[in-house]
């Protein structure tokens, strides 16, 4: 004989009481839960209560055969997956393919063997356990793979951001290519102790320069002890017309001064009346016409020009 199968639920239809009873003694004694329907539409109403992990179907039966009530099953979203077994007489001329277009997962012959039945079911409970393994998975995988899309966003955000980051101690960790660009702008990269005053103030902080910046503190989201700023230029210098010596657009050179204040390009998609993906496509025309590779640089060398302007 088989060894004992773990505790599962399997309804068992069938019209014959004898079939019933042989079946639901067999099963019950290996550990199943078997409950027990003599017709289709008893079967059916038996399904939100029985909840089965597989479903033993006598072919032909009255009121709705078999292959009907197999039909009906499978068309309800709950109970798709559960496999269904049809009951078959020895001889009985049965139309196979019709069964498994319903969707019937196998056949057994009547008399039944238990061992048979036996093997057959915890076969295929397994493989019901292992695509339930794998859609759990793949569910946790969908959302890792929502999580870490979301990571990148918000990480896409900060970067196109003027935002610097520095430990409780006042060392920076992180300083974002707008920051690097305005920070040079004005004067260089802070020390401890500017950071650490720009921390005690409660209110947003003035740091004068070629370009004065102000310097606003934020909370940390994740309680880390980490200090976050964000940077902003106070007075965008010079005009986007001084930036057509580059050869680039007007429409470009606009694009261009407001990266060079820091601007993210949504924010830029804002104040030009445009949408991002425009503004990003100017940014990608501009940078090989100023001969650079990245926003940081051509930041850079906008505010050269914008500065010389600024002074003149």
């Amino acid at each position: 004989m088989t060894s004992e199968l773990p505790a599962k639920r399997i309804l068992v239809v069938d019209d014959v009481p004898d079939n019933l009873s042989m079946l639901f003694g067999v099963l019950s004694a290996r550990g199943f839960e078997v409950f027990v329907a003599d017709g289709g539409e008893l079967a059916l109403e038996q399904l939100p209560r029985t909840q089965p992990d597989l479903i033993l179907l006598d072919v032909r039966m009255p009121g709705i055969d078999g292959f009907e009530t197999c039909r009906r099953l499978k068309a309800e979203p709950d109970y798709a997956d559960v496999p269904v077994f049809f009951l078959t007489a020895l001889g009985e001329t049965v139309d196979k393919v019709r069964g498994f277009a319903v969707g019937a997962a196998d056949y057994i012959t009547k008399p039944l063997d238990p061992d048979e039945v036996l093997a057959r079911i915890g076969a295929h409970l397994q493989l019901r356990a292992l695509r339930q393994v794998l859609e759990q998975r793949n569910e946790e995988l969908d959302r890792e793979v929502q999580r870490r899309v979301a990571a990148e966003q918000t990480l896409g955000r900060t970067l196109a951001e003027a935002v610097l980051v520095a430990d409780a101690r006042g060392a920076i960790v992180f300083c974002s290519e707008p920051a690097e660009a305005l920070l040079a702008r004005s004067g260089g990269m802070p020390d401890r102790a500017e950071v650490a005053a720009w921390a005690a103030a409660a209110a947003p902080v003035r740091r004068a320069g070629p370009v004065a910046l102000t310097i606003e503190r934020r909370p940390d989201p994740h309680g880390s002890g980490a200090m976050l700023f964000v940077l902003a230029a106070e007075r965008p210098p010079g005009k986007p017309e001084d930036l057509l010596v580059f050869g680039i657009t007007p429409r470009e050179a606009e694009v261009l001064f407001w990266i060079a204040q820091g601007k993210t390009s949504p924010e830029i998609a804002v104040i030009l009346a445009t949408a991002p993906a425009t503004v990003k496509r100017h940014v990608a025309n501009l940078l090989p016409k100023l001969g650079v590779e990245t926003r940081l640089a051509a930041a850079l060398r906008a505010a050269e020009i914008l500065d010389r302007q600024a002074r003149t």
